[in-house]
């Protein structure tokens, strides 16, 4: 499908209802991090790379779907697939096997409802970076994927919501954006649980 045309934004901004939309699963994601202690110990927080590494392995797809370049011009450069995986390197971990499941890439709306997911996740990463530097870690080796931008997060944040609230959608659109949004938070926590061998 093509890319969604652009218009006037509605009175109740669509990230702000996406935000709401996901809440629950947000929350419930907390209580599964803090279960995890990634920032236990290295070897815990290399587990927590692998996550990361997977998740973004996942959704690379999405970040390069040339219809969506238009609406967000750096939208290629957001991925953090590479950070990951030098992240994994530094801490002296092999990448993880296996092959990502398929998106399918000329859903576009679906796409945003994931990126959406990961594009917040930058913001609660500030925290997260703060707890790596107490491992020793840094921007330059191990947490690069919870870096800042160098907009800053605020700025980086600010950019991917402004670009998602001007998109003209329709009912069935947006309800179909908040369901990929929700998905990707309920994946997230299926490879979240997987690493640190939590129960389901």
């Amino acid at each position: 499908m093509d890319v969604p045309t652009l218009s006037a934004p509605a009175l109740r901004s669509r990230s702000a209802a996406l935000s709401a939309a996901t809440d629950d699963l947000h929350e419930a994601l907390h209580d599964v991090v803090a279960a995890a202690a990634p920032f236990a110990s290295r070897g815990h927080f290399t587990r927590w790379v692998t996550v990361q590494h997977r998740f973004q392995r996942e959704i690379e797809p999405l970040y390069r779907i040339a219809g969506l370049q238009d609406w967000l011009p750096d939208l290629a450069n957001r991925g953090r697939l590479g950070a990951t995986a030098a992240d994994l390197a530094d801490l002296g971990a092999a990448l993880p096997a296996g092959e990502p499941p398929a998106h399918d890439t000329r859903d576009h709306v679906a796409a945003l409802g994931w990126l959406f997911v990961s594009e917040g996740s930058t913001l609660g990463a500030a925290m997260l970076f703060k707890k790596a530097q107490t491992l020793g870690l840094s921007e330059h080796f191990g947490a690069r994927h919870l870096a800042a931008a160098p907009e800053g997060r605020a700025r980086h944040w600010k950019q991917f919501t402004e670009a998602l609230d001007r998109l003209e959608l329709s009912a069935p659109d947006d309800a179909r954006m908040r369901e990929a949004a929700r998905a990707a938070f309920r994946r997230f926590d299926v490879l979240l649980r997987e690493a640190f061998a939590l129960p389901a």
